[in-house]
Parts: structure tokens; sequence; C-alpha cells
């Protein structure tokens, strides 16, 4: 959200150049912009941004274009920091989904925030760093979730960071077989439920005519594609979150 607070305030200096050019004649306001739309660029040249995420899957923004989202992801990014609870909950429909058994409803998620064996507070801000996206009517968090998978969900997970070692064998020591960037494998539950810290995946690199790669990834750089997601829908012309839930 760093980069739309930018935003906005480079549209509001030169909204603020538009309403002095009424007073001061010296210069064209369309002078007066282009120097506010430099002075802005400058400062975002003098920070030191974050690189852009390589891999197919990697995060990406696609939500800020729509009405007010904007306005809401910078609001929900705030309370998740702050452990907010009453800013989190303004930002959730009554009828929130949180379950597939029928769990729903701010009173229940109030509990399940509380709940220090689920860490919802975690998880939310694990999602605000993993991008958005948008068809219009919703907004969906992680990016990813939204995307076509042609594998089982289940089975699916993201490697969650860039040139991340695809094993032989489930020891760090060992020379890795290829490096992964943000992309997703299958994972054999059989073969991952007998090591601690390792999953058993199997890779495609996506070159014609190349076998899949079969390996070990650590598994705290996995994320399972059905993990919790965020869905927020737009009702009466406000963004609010309609589901916040895990599984399939």
């Amino acid at each position: 959200m760093k980069f739309a607070r930018k935003c906005g305030v480079a549209i509001f200096a030169a909204g603020l150049v538009l309403g002095l050019s009424a007073c001061d004649r010296s210069d064209s306001p369309s002078k007066k912009i282009e120097r506010a739309a430099e002075d802005a660029i400058g400062e975002l040249k003098g920070e030191d941004l974050p690189p852009v995420p390589v891999g197919r899957f990697a995060p990406r923004d696609e939500c800020l274009d729509q009405p007010g989202a904007s306005e809401f992801l910078g609001s929900l990014d705030s309370a998740v920091q702050a452990r907010d609870e009453q800013a989190f909950l303004a930002l959730v429909a009554d009828d929130v989904i949180l379950d597939f058994g029928g769990g729903s409803g701010k009173a229940l998620l109030r509990e399940r925030l509380k709940d220090d064996d689920l860490a919802l507070w975690d998880e939310l801000n694990e999602l605000m760093t993993l991008g958005c996206a948008s068809d219009g009517a919703r907004i969906t968090m992680p990016w990813y979730f939204a995307q076509d998978f042609p594998s089982t969900p289940g089975a699916v997970a993201i490697v969650t960071g860039e040139s991340v070692p695809l094993l032989e064998v489930p020891e760090d020591t060992t020379e890795p077989l290829a490096q992964i960037s943000w992309d997703m494998v299958e994972v054999s539950f059989e073969d991952t439920a007998q090591h601690e810290n390792f999953a058993k995946v199997s890779w495609n690199d996506g070159k014609a005519g190349t076998r899949p790669y079969e390996g070990y990834i650590a598994k705290d750089r996995l994320r399972y594609l059905i993990d919790y997601r965020v869905i927020a829908a737009r009702r009466n012309d406000r963004w609010s979150i309609t589901n916040f839930i895990a599984g399939d």
C-alpha cells in the first residue's frame, strides 16, 4: 500500500496546484501540473523501493484501479498491522463466511481472532503481502488464488520466494536440482508426512519436452493454494470482506 499512498500524495499535489493557479497567473496550470508531477516522480525515485518479485505466481496488485479499493486496502493494512480488532471488523460484512461448515458472522470472527491456536492475525499479515486480484465485482487475496490451476487445488502449493532450492534428498546440504521462483508445485502428501521440515514435490519448469522435476522443498517456503484467503465485495458503494476462509 506504500506505493498507493504515494500516488495519492501526487494526485493531491496536482489538485493543490490547480487551486493555486487561480491566484498565481505567472505560470499556466499545465506548467504547474507538470512541475508537481516531476516533483512527485523525483520523490519516488529518491526512495529505495522494493524490487518486483519474479515468477509466474509472484504477488501483483490488480485492485487499485477499482473504485474505493485503494482506501479499503489501506484501511485493511492499517488494521492488520495494528491488530486493531474494531477497525478490522468494521471492514467485514455481517454475514462473512468463515468456513465450509456453516461458520459465519462477525461475532464468531471476533472469537476466532482471540484464538492463539488459529493465529488469524498472522494469517492476515501474510495475506497482505501476497498481492490482490479483482474481476471488477470482487477483490481476492492472495492474487494467485484467482488464477487458473491445472491440478487438484488441495495438492497445489506455491513456492513463496525466489531461487528456492529444489533438493534431491531432504537435506539442506545437498546441491539443488533446480531453483524455483514463485511457481506452483504438486505435493505428495504420503511422502511429505515422513519428513518434519521438507515436502516431497513435483515441479514442471514449463519447458517443452522436459519431464517434471521431483524433489524436496523446505515446508516453510510453501503455501498451499487452499490456505487462508480473503474475498471482498462492493456493497452499497463500499468494499467489505465477505469470505475469510481456508480449505476447499
